[in-house]
């Protein structure tokens, strides 16, 4: 696993933290390809050689950039789940547009850098490990039948369609979603009753 080159005498935070900005730009705006260390250099006005002296290498930096937004989601998806309407809340977070299209990228350059893959599958487990220890007794008071519907599967569907849904909408396809939304929905109104508002984790996007 890479570890991020830390605490060197003259780093300063500041252009760490431009060169991952910088880098998460190019990612949203054009994609993973798009990340190069000359690309990343010219967009956070620095020189691309400090790309190797903060991260090592691109693959130092992918995987910071990765641990970045995967803790500000643990803690989005947290206080989602901690809500008066998680299943409502968890809905709204994993059916945000730029944190799904972020995993969609990062699942494709995954299949490239061995040291990304293995963020990312730690990083799945934990989110995954969040919304179970928590589901599983919210669904248990809701009263749905665990060995009809073991909470793992309807974590997995929430997920799954979500980012089917964001898959296919970036490629101009929508054909079916608006009725695939409407029984999600339906679904979860039936356990929690019409949504408050939406979830307030979703104003607190990482920048």
């Amino acid at each position: 696993m890479i570890k991020p080159r830390r605490g060197q005498p003259g780093n300063k935070a500041d252009t760490r933290s431009a060169l991952l900005d910088a880098a998460e730009a190019l990612l949203l705006e054009e994609g993973y390809p798009a990340v190069t260390s000359r690309r990343v250099g010219e967009r956070a006005g620095a020189n691309s050689a400090l790309i190797h002296y903060y991260f090592e290498s691109m693959d130092g930096l992918f995987v910071e950039l990765f641990r970045r937004g995967a803790e500000r989601g643990l803690e989005r998806q947290a206080a989602a789940l901690q809500s008066p309407q998680p299943l409502w809340a968890l809905w709204d977070v994993l059916h945000d547009h730029i944190n799904t299209f972020r995993t969609v990228e990062f699942f494709a350059l995954a299949h490239h850098r061995p040291a990304v893959q293995a963020e990312v599958v730690e990083y799945s487990a934990r989110y995954r490990q969040q919304q179970l220890d928590v589901l599983t007794e919210v669904l248990a008071g809701y009263g749905l039948d665990a060995a009809t519907w073991p909470p793992v599967t309807l974590i997995l569907l929430l997920g799954s369609v979500s980012l089917l849904l964001l898959i296919e909408k970036g490629m101009g396809f929508d054909l079916g979603h608006a009725e695939m939304i409407a029984v999600v929905e339906r679904e979860i109104r039936a356990l929690e009753g019409d949504r408050f508002t939406a979830h307030p984790a979703l104003a607190r996007r990482p920048s």
